[in-house]
């Protein structure tokens, strides 16, 4: 449940996320997040659960900056951030950032990709929320956390819209903490 509203979070990202399978490649079955964005009440809901991430028990705002990974990421991440009262930080593919990054390359549940980070985007000490839209193989999150690192910085937390349990995501987390809104 959403406190904030009565909202069944679980049941509104079903009602809102859909399935269309073979997309990008044969055999996968993509989360297309669109509804759930054209939505207001539901992405609304959805921004505030993400953010709750970034709180501690009392309410208060316990990290500094909100990370989105390219590219669904970054849609979910910017309002996060802005609930937060916080900065946004995107991480993206290589040679879309225009300063000096950092970078690492990882495996993804249908293929291998690199991510890039500014290298001058978290000063060291700083604590950064790190929100997706979905927990596959965890390789995406393994690889973000590992570029904050190379800042100085620490992930306080990952916090994504969907968890997909049987692709053993958290595995990969290393004992990260996670939020996931939804479990499948």
């Amino acid at each position: 449940m959403n406190p904030q509203d009565g909202t069944d979070l679980g049941a509104l990202i079903d009602g809102l996320v859909r399935d269309v399978p073979d997309f990008p490649k044969p055999g996968v079955m993509f989360k297309d997040i669109t509804p759930l964005l054209d939505d207001h009440a539901g992405f609304t809901a959805v921004v505030r659960a993400l953010a709750d991430a970034g709180r501690d028990d009392s309410g208060a705002v316990v990290v500094d900056k909100v990370i989105g990974m390219e590219a669904r990421g970054f849609i979910l991440a910017a309002p996060v951030a802005l609930a937060l009262g916080v900065g946004f930080v995107p991480v993206r593919k290589p040679g879309k950032l225009p300063s000096a990054t950092y970078s690492v390359s990882y495996a993804l549940e249908y293929g291998h990709e690199t991510l890039e980070m500014h290298t001058d985007a978290l000063a060291p000490g700083e604590r950064v929320l790190l929100v997706d839209d979905v927990l596959a193989t965890g390789g995406t999150a393994r690889a973000t956390a590992q570029l904050v690192e190379r800042c100085g910085a620490q992930v306080h937390a990952l916090a994504v819209l969907m968890e997909l349990s049987f692709l053993d995501g958290r595995a990969a987390l290393d004992g990260l903490p996670l939020r996931a809104l939804r479990v499948l």
